[in-house]
């Protein structure tokens, strides 16, 4: 069989692309603003369950006497079943319609959040977040397959700027509601306030979305495809998962990262010789598009993995509670949120290549001076670099988002809405491995010396193992009935190693946004973004 051939250049026969046998919008029906309300009220229970849980997750191990490692699944098995099956999902919805994919995802997601808040015990709670990581997955591509449809060329930017800010929002506002939730309700409240939440989204969807199906969407399955491709994706995620309990050098991680690349290598080959393929390769020959990707990967590392430590920085460094920690974040959330939709005005007066590798190379600056951050350092500090993180995020997320989505045909969009997710799942969790192993590499490096320098007793190899882990996340590991004078010592040396190690992991991130910079000077605006426009009225 041969290759489908796909037409990324925008050159094209337009009519083509364009939904087929659709109703004009009546009413509220399809209306453009309407839809974007509805997906909003949906992924917002996504992107805000990917950090609420965090604080919860040691209430639910004292309440279920659950291990260390079978908390972190709790996490994990979320990220790792969203991640694996994103490109999946999308081409479902190209498939079926993104109004039905949506709509299965809501109830789905909402029910699994259901499931979990009357678990008893852990067991339960992870396999219920993995169908939540299932649902999430139908979810986010045919958010965006929506907005593609549903949004005039014009307007996309915009629309998907504030789809954007919903996720930025959500993402940076999980923490306070999870700490409110937890501290003032119970554990399971996190989970239950998905249910409301999802008969909101569930109603306006049944109401509002209009179904939009491309004239050419894909008609059969690359069954072979899937499989392949989710086995390469989970390989891929496991070794990152799991990278920092083996090591870098261990040999199972470097099987499955072999593994992963052997399999996506065999993903690649079979692609060419499918007629309908799961991704059609010729997508990638968009140079736009690849970078748009690869920028996300890049936004996402230097995002996600430099933020990941600053949490601990709050909490454990400063001593502050998870609510305290995350109103000290509302700057980041804040030009998020102020920024997206300007971003999307902007990418529209522009086009997206100047804001993208503007927003890069603010993310940069931010990321250099959260490796000036010390022990003391003041909130009005901290505040000025989390708000001109949030300020140069905010146009990557829109502009990488449109790039990669609008240089991708109508039928193709539910796919490309996957990679644009799945670029940044993955990016989050290479960033995380990646960063965390440059932290614990350089608090392995310091910490000895500066044990010995403080004039504390010396070690055992076990012993500094254990402390070295405990610094690692900011704690200072101090024994109980350890003298106050050098419980005082211990802390001193901990926070001083632990900020030495986030300062690097933050320099780091810093190089990774200077990178992106230049990837994004590859980007231009989706050409074939008019391909979904005008359906309903504006």
């Amino acid at each position: 069989m041969t290759s489908q051939t796909i037409d990324t250049t925008g050159s094209g026969d337009k009519a083509s692309a364009a939904p087929s046998d659709q109703p004009p919008a009546q009413g509220l029906r399809g209306h453009p603003w309407f839809t974007l309300i509805t997906v909003a009220v949906g992924v917002m229970m996504v992107a805000l369950d990917g950090t609420i849980v965090a604080i919860a997750n040691p209430a639910i191990q004292k309440d279920l006497g659950a291990t260390f490692a079978q908390v972190q699944w709790i996490t994990n098995g979320y990220f790792l079943a969203l991640a694996v099956s994103l490109i999946t999902a999308g081409k479902l919805g190209d498939r079926f319609g993104h109004r039905q994919t949506f709509l299965i995802g809501v109830v789905g997601f909402a029910a699994a959040s259901g499931a979990i808040g009357l678990s008893h015990s852990i067991g339960l709670v992870v396999t219920f977040r993995v169908f939540q990581g299932l649902f999430g997955a139908l979810l986010m591509p045919a958010a965006l397959g929506l907005l593609r449809a549903t949004f005039p060329a014009e307007k996309l930017n915009m629309a998907i700027g504030i789809w954007g800010m919903v996720i930025g929002a959500s993402t940076a506002g999980g923490p306070i509601l999870g700490g409110v939730l937890v501290e003032h309700v119970n554990w399971q409240s996190v989970f239950f306030i998905n249910v409301p939440v999802g008969v909101v989204a569930l109603a306006l969807g049944v109401m509002i979305l209009l179904d939009h199906r491309a004239e050419n969407a894909p008609r059969s399955f690359d069954l072979l495809g899937i499989a392949l491709l989710s086995a390469a994706m989970f390989c891929l995620v496991w070794a990152l998962i799991k990278a920092p309990t083996w090591g870098w050098g261990d040999g199972k991680t470097w099987a499955f990262v072999i593994g992963s690349v052997v399999l996506f290598a065999a993903f690649a080959l079979w692609e060419t010789k499918v007629k309908e393929p799961l991704i059609p390769l010729a997508l990638f020959r968009s140079v736009p598009l690849s970078a748009g990707v690869v920028l996300m990967v890049l936004m996402a590392i230097a995002f996600m993995g430099g933020l990941f430590f600053v949490t601990f920085y709050l909490q454990n460094v400063h001593g502050m509670s998870p609510i305290d920690a995350g109103l000290h974040l509302l700057p980041l959330t804040g030009m998020m949120i102020v920024g997206s939709p300007l971003a999307g005005a902007l990418i529209t007066k522009l086009g997206p290549r100047v804001p993208l590798a503007g927003g890069m190379a603010a993310t940069a600056i931010a990321m250099y001076g959260m490796s000036t951050l010390d022990t003391d350092t003041g909130s009005a500090a901290m505040s000025l670099w989390f708000a001109l993180l949030g300020l140069g995020l905010a146009p990557v997320m829109v502009g990488a988002t449109e790039v990669i989505v609008g240089n991708a045909p109508m039928e193709l969009s539910g796919v490309a809405g996957g990679l644009q997710q799945a670029a940044m799942q993955i990016g989050g969790s290479l960033g995380t491995a990646v960063l965390g192993a440059v932290m614990a590499s350089k608090v392995d490096s310091d910490l000895p010396s500066n044990w010995t320098a403080a004039g504390l007793p010396e070690l055992t190899p076990a012993q500094l193992d254990q402390a070295s882990e405990a610094v690692q996340v900011g704690v200072a590991p101090v024994a109980p009935g350890t003298p106050a004078e050098v419980a005082a010592k211990i802390a001193d040396v901990a926070h001083d190693t632990f900020i030495s190690g986030m300062s690097l992991a933050s320099l780091v991130a810093a190089g990774v946004a200077v990178v992106a910079v230049f990837v994004a000077l590859l980007t231009k605006r989706g050409e074939n973004a008019e391909a979904g426009a005008g359906v309903g009225h504006i």
